[in-house]
């Protein structure tokens, strides 16, 4: 957690909403394939329909974590440096975090754009990759702007 920018107690938005469906939507679909397998009655496709549906999840879990700057963090070292260094070090840190999701959009947004009409789909459901594609690289641009949007922002005058 950003020690400088403690979270604020906020309501649950969409993103919460959107995680949580898909969480529960994984789980629905596990417990009727495990059941489905002990009744010998196994649920085709179990494992295409928890990937696809972990992915919003991910994704959302992602993106509140870091809207709400609560990511988990070890404070040993920073705990012991000025607050000038300190604070240089969380924006330098939020920095390559922006840079690397940056450059995971990018790599997303390739591979999405380079696969666009290859109409790729799981083996057993025909389940589409395109959508997952583009919420991928959707959220990675969003969790790219979020910390990029930490370093730079202006200090706040107490």
């Amino acid at each position: 957690m950003d020690s400088l920018n403690p979270p604020a107690e906020r309501g649950r938005g969409p993103l919460f909403y959107i995680g949580a469906g898909a969480l529960l939507a994984t789980m629905l679909v596990e417990t009727v394939a495990v059941i489905g397998r002990h009744l010998r009655l196994p649920l085709t496709g179990a494992l295409e329909l928890v990937q696809v549906a972990i992915v919003p999840a991910a994704c959302a879990s992602m993106l509140i974590t870091t809207l709400r700057g609560s990511h988990a963090a070890v404070h040993l070292l920073t705990d012991r440096m000025p607050g000038s260094v300190q604070r240089q070090v969380f924006r330098t840190g939020a920095a390559l975090a922006g840079i690397c999701f940056a450059a995971l959009t990018a790599g997303c947004a390739w591979l999405t754009a380079d696969y666009w009409n290859s109409f790729e789909q799981t083996e057993v459901l025909h389940i589409p990759f395109r959508p997952v594609r583009v919420l991928v690289t959707l959220a990675a641009a969003a969790l790219a702007l979020a910390f990029l949007q930490r370093a730079f922002r202006p200090e706040k005058k107490s």
